[in-house]
């Protein structure tokens, strides 16, 4: 394959959940820039198609929003089947949608625990399951789910963040020893501070500059950083990559001194 075509998505359709903003959005923009046609999730309507209309501005791609509270188990049964109704395929599925409810561990509510893990891991293993049969009749699919390096470490007051987050490395990595066969490769990205509406609205200013002083880099990521990453696992170029875990931290993992 000729090195120019190795990052080249023509002819594929992306569905990025949470993709109205942040890094979902970004996402979404590179993969358009890419040549996909996308598919982009969130439960705001006007957020969706303020959105799409940025993603495309300036290509020749289609594009679709479709509404969904991935929190709701047949949410993310009904966004598989209308992704399919509307573009035909789903050739990269992200699973990016997330939330946080931090709580220390005697004070975290049940609501809050099963709100947390049905978004953040379980409407990814839904919308998997729903998508795999027709990658594998293609026998060629992505499937990438958005992790955190709170998936390999831990922090405080994250105690249902922390668990859904190591829950996606785990289920990638039979994800992946499940559909190798069919060419499918299934992969985590596990971002450090990337600067969202998320850590925004529960860092304080102090917080915030800790962040920053962990990377090596001194600074938090900008969401267009991750189109990068996204783009290796999503092409030909991540062709061999799969069951792996891309660490996207700005060096926040190897500062443990």
């Amino acid at each position: 394959m000729e090195n120019q075509s190795l990052f080249d998505l023509s002819g594929r359709v992306a569905l990025v959940t949470g993709g109205s903003k942040g890094l979902g959005k970004a996402m979404a923009r590179g993969f358009v820039q890419a040549g996909a046609d996308v598919i982009i999730s969130s439960r705001h309507k006007d957020e969706l198609q303020q959105a799409l209309v940025q993603i495309l501005d300036g290509t020749n791609m289609k594009g679709t929003s479709i509404v969904a509270d991935l929190t709701r188990r047949q949410e993310a049964v009904s966004l598989a089947r209308s992704a399919l109704e509307e573009m035909g395929r789903v050739d990269i599925l992200v699973n990016n949608a997330g939330a946080n409810i931090p709580a220390v561990i005697d004070e975290v509510r049940d609501s809050d625990w099963d709100r947390i893990l049905e978004l953040n891991l379980s409407s990814c293993m839904a919308l998997t399951r729903a998508l795999v049969p027709q990658m594998k009749e293609r026998r060629w699919g992505r499937v990438i789910h958005i992790s955190s390096i709170m998936g390999l470490g831990g922090k405080a007051s994250r105690n249902s963040y922390n668990a859904t987050k190591h829950g996606l490395i785990g289920m990638a990595k039979a994800n992946a020893l499940d559909l190798g066969p069919y060419g499918i490769t299934v992969n985590c990205i596990a971002p450090g501070p990337f600067w969202t509406d998320l850590p925004a609205s529960l860092l304080n200013d102090t917080q915030k500059q800790q962040f920053a002083q962990r990377t090596a880099l001194g600074r938090w990521g900008e969401p267009n950083e991750l189109i990068g990453p996204a783009l290796l696992l999503a092409t030909e170029a991540g062709s061999y990559i799969t069951g792996e875990t891309l660490v996207v931290d700005g060096g926040v993992m190897i500062n443990t001194l």
